[in-house]
């Protein structure tokens, strides 16, 4: 015999509510909903760096597309035969022509990464508590670099004007993950 939920519509309620008061708030993580957005896979650094790079550094490299507009003008081909006392004796004719413009260019921006080798779990922990004690990361410390870590690097780089999922070496160095160059006083 089933019971139907219409017919105990107390019961039904009292069984979700236990089962939500079985759950514990402080495990579950926020949805990360720009994570869902993220690719799963990210290349950290270019094979090669921009022109002039120094060796053994490794490097990032993110491409924005061009950004075309589509405009559709009317051209009048024939004006209107307009009568004196403005009766109209023939409208206008017009030709619609479509022209495509670029409104921003393509733009390459290569910038300085933390190399592979910096790259390993402890370092992904510590890079999610800075973030999250900043307020861009919500989820758990995994040491894991997943969509929401990634997420979280795009929010927090974005403000500095890089929007990439690949940290660069100067957001590291201003989360504190590695160390400021100083400049030598020779």
């Amino acid at each position: 015999m089933f019971l139907s939920v219409s017919r105990f519509p107390k019961l039904a309620c009292a069984v979700a509510l236990a089962a939500l008061a079985a759950c514990d708030p402080a495990e579950i993580a926020p949805p990360d909903l720009a994570a869902l957005a993220e690719p799963d896979v990210v290349r950290s650094s270019a094979t090669s760096g921009p022109p002039g790079a120094k060796p053994g550094t490794c490097w990032g490299r993110e491409v924005s597309p061009a950004v075309i507009e589509t405009v559709t003008e009317q051209i009048i081909v024939q004006p209107a035969e307009v009568m004196a006392d403005g009766t109209v004796i023939s409208p206008a004719v017009y030709r619609s022509e479509t022209q495509q413009r670029i409104v921003q260019e393509r733009r390459e921006t290569w910038f300085e990464t933390p190399c592979d080798a910096v790259w390993t779990e402890e370092f992904t922990a510590s890079l999610q508590r800075a973030l999250k004690a900043r307020g861009h990361y919500t989820g758990p410390i995994t040491g894991l670099r997943d969509k929401r870590t990634r997420a979280a690097i795009r929010r927090y780089q974005s403000a500095q004007g890089l929007d990439s999922t690949i940290l660069s070496l100067e957001a590291a160095r201003q989360l504190g993950l590695v160390a400021v160059e100083l400049e030598s006083s020779d």
